[in-house]
């Protein structure tokens, strides 16, 4: 079979699929894993009769490999990441790569590329997405690192990976050190935010329209074939149809706790890092911890009181305002979704391309959508967009949604009904169109107890003023101050 293009470690889902996704696109992959059993079990199960080379030993699996070896690590982020790492680096020669395709937290992408290249050998940390479908059929791959990996590692991961209509793989360089697993984290954080989105309008349905199941699938259906075309809706649509053995909707009988493995709450953190408001995806991340206190919920529930939800009018005119509700929603989470990567990118140094990214995330991926296209559209248009909602396109879509929107928010309210994502949204839309905020009397409580400051409307910018508000303050004032 003559040596292997590149070496896969960790046969879980993913790492499997990819394996076989490989192989099929024409490469010869060597597979390994910590148990070895696993190895027997796949190269005389689905890999039998493929060109994929089991090996049961790092020193093996590095033999099998063609130079520079090109080695995939899919394994658990964290430690294991770590010692796979420490177990590879002593069989490796200057130039050969490691690559972790796992959901790995980007500051710790930035340490073991520095560490790995300090020994002379190259690091990729890449973000996959596309869960166990996309892994095997073509996945969107966000990869970064020591840029010099990129051109031999680039035929197999383009290879791989999604494309879309006009054939441009959903797979480019991001970025240096850890700019591949950033741009994967908060893909991941605007997927908490679109799923939030469709279970507030599942909600409002259910809850406030009363409508069935199956009444619900014909809407997402429909949504499906317009705008909102996307991978979420599609597999809502799905979701929503399909019945369990006895006859009834499968969706009423799953228990309302979400579960998350961290990649939204890591968004979450870097934005307060950053500074940057990302309140749609911090929302979609407390809604999940507050499902998960089902218990105290329930207890709640009877003893606190609200209003009944009571619904008045045309039916199908407030589906169409969810839909508004939706969409302007889902175009807020985006928006702040790129400032979060604008504003990391001078953090870090990271030249981030962003229509390329809306386009990394146009196929394969799970937040896929024809909406990603329109970004890209807007990024190909002004590469320093500095906010999505200035983009004319977008813009006109907000406005046009506002109302509905507007409604749905307001009607959520006064029947007691959550919508923390289609809330929030609605708040940063006002919050970023309005000239003025009240923060100047936030200044002024600032400077009173802690005399920190402030700088006047009527003085130019960087100027700083105290007033010695009780009359028996002194005139020291703070010496820092951050906005």
């Amino acid at each position: 079979m003559g040596k292997a293009d590149i070496g896969l470690i960790g046969l879980a889902v993913m790492g499997e699929n990819l394996v076989m996704n490989m192989e099929s696109k024409g490469f010869t992959v060597a597979v390994f894993n910590r148990s070895t059993e696993k190895v027997t079990n796949f190269i005389e199960g689905r890999a039998k009769g493929k060109n994929i080379i089991g090996t049961y030993s790092i020193q093996e699996l590095v033999d099998h490999l063609k130079s520079p070896r090109k080695i995939m690590m899919m394994v658990k982020a964290g430690k294991p990441v770590d010692d796979f790492i420490d177990l590879l680096i002593p069989y490796l020669d200057k130039g050969d790569i490691i690559i972790d395709g796992g959901n790995s937290h980007f500051p710790d992408t930035i340490r073991r590329t520095q560490y790995v290249e300090g020994k002379g050998l190259l690091y990729i940390g890449t973000g996959v997405s596309g869960g166990e479908e996309g892994a095997f059929k073509g996945p969107s791959m966000m990869p970064g690192g020591s840029p010099d990996a990129w051109p031999h590692v680039k035929p197999i991961f383009q290879g791989i990976c999604a494309k879309v209509e006009d054939g441009s793989p959903c797979c480019d360089w991001v970025g240096s050190n850890g700019a591949g697993h950033f741009v994967k984290m908060v893909h991941n954080g605007i997927e908490y935010g679109d799923m939030q989105l469709i279970c507030e309008a599942y909600q409002l349905m259910k809850d406030y329209l009363g409508m069935s199941a199956q009444e619900m699938h014909e809407v997402f259906k429909e949504w499906n074939k317009g705008e909102l075309n996307s991978y979420l809706i599609e597999i809502t649509r799905d979701i929503l149809g399909y019945k369990d053995e006895d006859g009834e909707p499968i969706v009423d009988k799953i228990l309302d706790t979400a579960g998350q493995k961290g990649t939204g709450k890591w968004t979450s953190i870097a934005s307060l890092d950053e500074g940057i408001p990302l309140t749609l995806i911090g929302e979609a991340v407390y809604a999940r911890c507050l499902s998960a206190l089902k218990e105290e919920r329930v207890e709640a529930s009877k003893v606190l009181t609200g209003p009944k939800p009571k619904f008045e009018g045309d039916k199908k005119a407030f589906i169409e305002d969810i839909r508004s509700a939706l969409y302007a929603s889902k175009i807020v989470s985006y928006a702040q979704g790129y400032t979060l990567l604008r504003s990391a990118a001078q953090t870090y140094g990271w030249d981030l391309n962003y229509g390329g990214i809306a386009l990394m995330w146009r196929g394969g991926c799970i937040i896929r959508s024809i909406f990603l296209g329109k970004i890209k559209e807007a990024f190909d248009k002004n590469p320093e967009l500095s906010n999505l909602l200035l983009d004319p396109f977008f813009k006109d879509k907000v406005v046009k949604a506002q109302d509905g929107w507007r409604r749905v928010v307001a009607a959520a309210a006064m029947n007691g009904i959550p919508v923390p994502a289609f809330s929030t949204a609605l708040n940063y839309y006002d919050g970023y169109r309005s000239a003025r905020l009240p923060a100047n009397l936030l200044q002024a409580q600032r400077d009173y107890f802690g005399a920190h400051t402030y700088e006047r409307v009527d003085k130019p910018r960087g100027e700083f003023f105290h007033t010695n508000w009780t009359g028996h303050g002194g005139t020291t004032s703070a010496s820092t101050y951050l906005a």
